[in-house]
């Protein structure tokens, strides 16, 4: 009885709680950590660990903020098939998103550009991602990224990519 009336007694204090808004506005730079799926052409794909940088600015409008990021993805994904490798994936963002509070839930679109042993090739990336901070100055984050991309394999067919990232950013 006694441990429930104490989870009553947090459950209330947290919600009776106001949530500290947190101020998104400036520049940020990080690195990325986390995992890429590419589906290719003829039963090609991989799937294998990436790693990243990034920088971007956002700017805070009370509740909703807005923001930029270019970010690089290295991979190492053997396609198979005879259809090469997709070694890296750059993308440059457009980032809204809703301040919760402690977080921030935000959607992304822009441009991706994949470099593979056959071809280059630009695409749309879009995706979905929170942010949290850990202080003033230390920003973790995960985030989901898709791109489709055109004419990077052998037979000239679509690769479709995802990305997983873990993320930490620095705030300047």
């Amino acid at each position: 009885m006694k441990a429930l009336k104490a989870l009553s007694l947090i459950a209330f204090v947290s919600l009776a709680t106001p949530l500290l808004a947190e101020d998104w506005s400036g520049a940020y730079a990080g690195f990325s950590f986390g995992y890429a799926d590419a589906d290719g052409p003829k039963g090609s794909g991989d799937d294998d660990l990436s790693f990243g940088l990034h920088a971007g600015f956002d700017r805070d409008f009370g509740n909703f903020v807005l923001g930029g990021e270019l970010e690089y993805n290295r991979l190492s994904l053997d396609l198979g098939e005879g259809e090469g490798s997709l070694d890296s994936v750059s993308s440059l963002k457009i980032r809204g998103g809703y301040d919760f509070g402690a977080a921030l839930g935000y959607v992304v679109v822009g441009a991706a550009r994949a470099d593979s042993t056959v071809d280059n090739d630009t695409a749309a990336v879009y995706g979905i991602g929170v942010a949290y901070p850990v202080n003033d100055r230390l920003i973790i984050s995960g985030e989901a990224l898709r791109q489709e991309f055109d004419d990077v394999t052998r037979s000239n067919g679509t690769l479709d990519t995802s990305i997983f990232n873990l993320r930490t950013s620095f705030r300047f």
